[in-house]
């Protein structure tokens, strides 16, 4: 007797042993933690990413994933120390969610000379895989251009012809307002102005009266998270929401329409790349999400942290653990494999770097629309994934003019 419990006793640890020798990989939830990005990112993604590890389950494949998370403040320089220390001392293999476009965008050139791996998933600057595309980063969830590009032709297909532009005034801000002038002049409109507005400002109110003062068809919004809500709450102040002139939100986001309030945000038009209330899988991953995250509602951000994720775990598995430590191998595999996963559904990763999948453009209910908290949207038009993106060949990415 006491040599079989020995025997078993020897078998286990021999297990555990053996289990504690697999190739571990790190990933790094780069995010804003108590900022005006917080609700869209932060522990919301960390969340996110750790769900995608345990549905997973890469044990069964071979190799473990580990989350480390990073608090970049919003700033570019605290955001590439940060990465800097995971790859030089903390062995970190993949960086994920880099809200804010000056944070991405300076972290995808470290990323890129330390041979690791990059998926945005909140920061929305198409330069991303337009010039400054690197072999290392994949673009998640949105980018300006397709932002800018959905709502423009929505909105002037429904004869919103003049615009003017309330723009945050950096980096995401001016690129969102090019791209949506491009989009509305191919379409036939034109641009009335704009208002530059601080980051994170708490005063939207003249940038307000400016735009009910242009006359302008369409005020659009180019900003995001915490100035969104603002900008949108002042507007509905003055009175902008409600007029003849029609309000555009260029990035806007579910946690933003509750802080707003639907008496408030009413007919707001936004484009998403996740709805969760879109089919039973979105619904599915939501319930599973809010009670792991004290009821919150995951945002497409959010979503996106997780699709990445499985999409990155499934190109190591693909290549083996062995050759999965090169960044720039991962990312070409991941560019060779099919997207799919129950939020984003059946899409692929270009040359560029651009996942591309369904975007949706909806209109924010009228109160006595809405039949269940966070029932929030109508959906308005589907753009399909190869539809919804800059065309490859207009972005000016290196990799594909090689």
């Amino acid at each position: 007797m006491r040599k079989v419990i020995a025997l078993v006793a020897l078998l286990g640890s021999a297990g555990i042993a053996r289990s504690g020798e697999l190739p571990t990989f790190k990933l790094g939830v780069l995010t804003d933690m108590t900022g005006v990005y917080a609700d869209t990112g932060g522990p919301g993604s960390v969340a996110a990413a750790k769900m995608a590890v345990e549905d997973f389950r890469p044990e069964t494949k071979g190799f473990r994933v580990e989350v480390v998370v990073g608090d970049h403040q919003n700033k570019a320089d605290i955001g590439s120390a940060i990465v800097r220390r995971w790859f030089d001392v903390e062995a970190v293999d993949a960086v994920a969610d880099a809200p804010t476009s000056s944070v991405a965008l300076a972290v995808s050139n470290i990323v890129r000379d330390k041979n690791k791996v990059l998926m945005v998933s909140s920061a929305g600057s198409s330069d991303l895989t337009g010039k400054n595309c690197t072999p290392n980063t994949i673009h998640w969830t949105y980018d300006t251009w397709a932002l800018a590009n959905s709502a423009a032709k929505a909105v002037t297909a429904e004869g919103g012809k003049s615009w003017y532009f309330i723009t945050a005034d950096y980096a995401f801000g001016h690129a969102l307002e090019r791209d949506a002038t491009q989009a509305i002049t191919n379409a036939g409109g034109d641009v009335a102005g704009h208002a530059l507005a601080p980051f994170q400002t708490t005063d939207f109110s003249s940038f307000v009266l400016q735009a009910q003062g242009s006359g302008a068809d369409v005020v659009a919004m180019a900003t995001a998270g915490g100035d969104t809500i603002n900008a949108v709450k002042q507007a509905s102040e003055f009175g902008l929401m409600g007029s003849g002139q029609k309000v555009v939100a260029l990035l806007g986001y579910i946690t933003d329409i509750h802080a707003i309030g639907l008496e408030t945000a009413q007919g707001l038009r936004l484009t998403e790349a996740f709805y969760w209330d879109m089919n039973a899988a979105t619904r599915a991953f939501t319930e599973r999400y809010r009670a792991a995250n004290e009821g919150r509602i995951p945002t497409m951000n959010q979503a996106g942290v997780y699709s990445a994720t499985l999409h990155w775990m499934k190109a190591i598995a693909a290549i083996g653990p062995a050759k999965a430590h090169d960044g720039a191998v991962v990312v070409a595999q991941m560019k060779a494999l099919p997207t799919q996963d129950p939020l984003f559904g059946e899409g692929s990763v270009r040359a560029d770097g651009r996942a591309l999948h369904d975007l949706y453009v909806f209109e924010v209910k009228r109160p006595s629309e809405s039949k269940a908290p966070y029932d929030y949207y109508k959906l308005l038009t589907t753009i399909p994934g190869d539809q919804a993106f800059r065309p490859l060949e207009n972005g000016g990415c290196p990799l594909v003019s090689q």
